[in-house]
C-alpha cells in the first residue's frame, strides 16, 4: 500500500547546500492499495517545524514571500538533525509496513530540499528513499490533457481546487496540496 504525504517547504533561497530550509510540513494525504483510495476526512495528521538556518547566505526576496524571521530562527528554530530525524520517525510510525510516498506541487523544489536535508541530517535517512515521490503538477496535466506549463497554480480548474488557501506557510500549503492531490486522485479514478 502507498501512503501519501503532502510536503511543503519554505526556504531562504533557491537551492540546498548554499541556502537554508526554514520550515517544512508533512501532511498525511491518504493511502492507495491499488484499487481503493483512502482519503482522510480531515488533514489533521501533520508534522510542522521551523528550523535554525545552517548557512549565512540568503535572498531577501525569499523571506518576503514566506514571512519567516530568519534572525529569530537562529534562536528559536530546531536543530536540523533533531527535526529531520523526528520527521522521518513520524512518517515511519504512520506507515508501518506500507510505502511512504512524497507528494508535492511542484515536486522538484520541495523534493530537492527535503531529500537533501534527510540525507544530511536524519539519523535514519530519507523515509522516501531516493525516488518514492509523486508530482501533483504532472498528474494534473495528464488528468486534464494539458501541457505542464498550462497547469500553474493560478490556472487550476474549480473542480480540482483546494478549499484551503495558499499562504506560503508550510503547513497551510501542505494541507492545500493534500486537498488538490485528493481531488485529482478522485477525478482520475472516476474518469478511469
Amino acid at each position: 500500500m502507498d501512503v501519501y504525504f503532502s510536503v511543503d517547504v519554505e526556504t531562504d533561497g533557491p537551492i540546498p547546500g548554499r541556502f537554508s530550509m526554514l520550515s517544512f510540513a508533512l501532511v498525511y494525504a491518504g493511502a492507495f492499495d491499488g484499487k481503493t483510495f483512502y482519503e482522510p476526512p480531515e488533514y489533521i495528521h501533520n508534522f510542522y517545524c521551523e528550523l535554525r538556518p545552517i548557512f549565512q547566505e540568503f535572498e531577501p526576496e525569499a523571506l518576503e514571500v514566506n514571512g519567516l524571521d530568519r534572525t529569530a530562527l537562529f534562536e528559536t528554530g530546531q536543530d536540523p538533525r533533531v527535526a529531520m530525524t523526528s520527521a522521518a520517525g513520524w512518517i515511519e510510525n504512520i506507515v508501518g509496513k506500507a510505502e511512504p510516498i512524497f507528494v508535492a506541487y511542484p515536486l522538484s523544489f520541495d523534493w530537492t530540499w527535503m531529500y537533501w536535508y534527510f540525507v544530511q541530517f536524519s539519523e535514519i535517512g530519507s523515509p522516501f528513499g531516493f525516488s518514492k515521490c509523486f508530482d501533483i503538477k504532472t498528474a494534473m496535466a495528464l488528468t486534464l490533457g494539458r501541457t505542464v506549463k498550462s497547469v500553474g497554480k493560478d490556472r487550476i480548474p474549480n473542480v480540482l481546487k483546494s478549499k484551503s488557501p495558499h499562504t506560503h506557510n508550510a503547513l497551510d500549503d501542505a494541507i492545500s496540496q493534500a486537498e488538490l492531490f485528493s481531488n485529482i486522485f478522485r477525478l482520475e479514478r472516476h474518469n478511469g
